[in-house]
C-alpha cells in the first residue's frame, strides 16, 4: 500500500514537472516570438551594382522609436529578414526595428561599408515618418561587426552635404544611443587577438576586407586609424552600452575597456558590462537584449540630435 502510493506521488510530481516545463516553454516561445509586420528589401543605396537592402519589422505596439540593427558578422552581411526571437526584447519594448544589410567584404571595403551604413541611417531618417518613428531618436545595436558599425556611427556620423544632389545625403547620419555586443574599436592595437599577427598589420582574417593597400604599412596605419572608433570618440558621442565577454579571444574584452577610458576621458558617457567566462557570443545573448532595451528606454525618448 505504501508502495502505491509513493509511486502515485512520484507520478503526480512528475507530471506536475513536466507541466511546469510545458508552460515555461510555451511562455518562452510566446515571449521570443511576439507579433509582427515586415516590410523587406527596401533599397536604400547600390554598392558595385547591387542592391542594398534593409528590412522593417513593427511590433503590434509601436512606442515610436527606431532602432538600426547592423546585420553583419565579421564584415559579412546578408539579405533576408531577422528572426523575430533575435529582437524580441526591443520588439516588447514598442521599438520599430529596421535590419539593415551591406555588401559582405571582400566584395566591399570596410571603409565602403562604413560609406554605406551611413546612407542607411541618412535613408531611414529621411523617410522616418512614412515609417512611424521620430526622426530625432534613432538608435542602432549590433555584435561584433556589427558593434563596430554602429561605434563608427556614434563616434563619425555627422550632418549630411547641404549641396548634395540627392536630398537623402543632405540627412544627417547620426544616432542618439548605442548599445553594442563585444566590438572592435581599435584595430591598430589588436592585443591578445587570435587576429593578432603582431606584425603591424590588419586582423589576419581580413586583409582583404580593407583593400589591396591594407599590406602597406604606411597606408595601414592610415586607414587603421580611420575605420577605429577609439580614435573618433567625442564629447557628445552619444551613450554607449557595451556588453562584452571576459574570455572573448577574437575581440578581447580590452577592446571595449580601452574604448569606455577613452569616450570617459572625452565626457561621453559608456557603460560596459563584463559577462564572466563567456566568449565571443553565448546562449542567453537575447535576454541581455533586455538590458539594451533599458538603455534605450532610457536614452532615446530625452534624445536631442547633436
Amino acid at each position: 500500500m505504501r508502495l502505491r502510493k509513493f509511486f502515485a506521488l512520484f507520478g503526480l510530481i512528475v507530471g506536475g514537472v513536466i507541466v511546469l516545463l510545458g508552460l515555461v516553454a510555451g511562455g518562452l516561445y510566446l515571449y521570443l516570438n511576439p507579433k509582427v509586420t515586415r516590410q523587406d528589401g527596401i533599397v536604400y543605396t547600390q554598392r558595385h551594382g547591387q542592391d542594398l537592402t534593409f528590412g522593417i519589422v513593427r511590433p503590434r505596439r509601436p512606442n515610436g522609436l527606431g532602432v538600426l540593427v547592423m546585420v553583419s558578422g565579421g564584415w559579412k552581411s546578408q539579405k533576408g529578414p531577422v528572426p523575430t526571437w533575435l529582437v524580441a526584447p526591443l520588439l516588447r519594448r514598442g521599438y520599430t526595428i529596421f535590419a539593415v544589410s551591406h555588401l559582405s567584404q571582400p566584395e566591399a571595403t570596410v571603409m565602403e561599408i562604413v560609406e554605406d551604413v551611413n546612407r542607411a541611417v541618412r535613408f531611414i531618417r529621411y523617410h522616418a515618418r512614412e515609417y512611424g518613428i521620430d526622426p530625432d531618436r534613432l538608435g542602432v545595436t549590433g555584435g561584433s561587426a556589427g558593434g563596430h558599425l554602429s561605434l563608427m556611427l556614434a563616434t563619425r556620423g555627422g550632418p549630411g552635404k547641404s549641396d548634395a544632389p540627392d536630398p537623402i545625403d543632405r540627412v544627417s547620419s547620426e544616432v542618439q544611443a548605442v548599445a553594442i555586443f563585444f566590438p572592435a574599436t581599435d584595430l591598430l592595437n589588436l592585443g591578445d587577438s587570435t587576429e593578432n599577427l603582431h606584425d603591424g598589420g590588419p586582423p589576419k582574417s581580413f586583409v582583404k576586407a580593407f583593400g589591396p593597400q591594407s599590406t602597406n604599412r604606411e597606408v595601414w596605419s592610415v586607414i587603421g586609424r580611420e575605420m577605429s572608433p577609439i580614435y573618433h570618440v567625442k564629447s557628445n558621442m552619444p551613450p554607449v552600452l557595451i556588453i562584452h565577454g571576459s574570455a572573448d579571444t577574437l575581440t578581447p574584452l580590452d577592446q571595449s575597456e580601452r574604448f569606455r577610458a577613452a569616450a570617459l576621458r572625452a565626457g561621453a558617457q559608456v557603460e560596459l558590462v563584463v559577462r564572466k567566462g563567456k566568449k565571443h557570443g553565448w546562449l542567453t545573448m537575447v535576454f541581455d537584449e533586455r538590458l539594451m532595451a533599458d538603455w534605450f528606454d532610457r536614452h532615446l525618448p530625452k534624445a536631442v540630435s547633436r
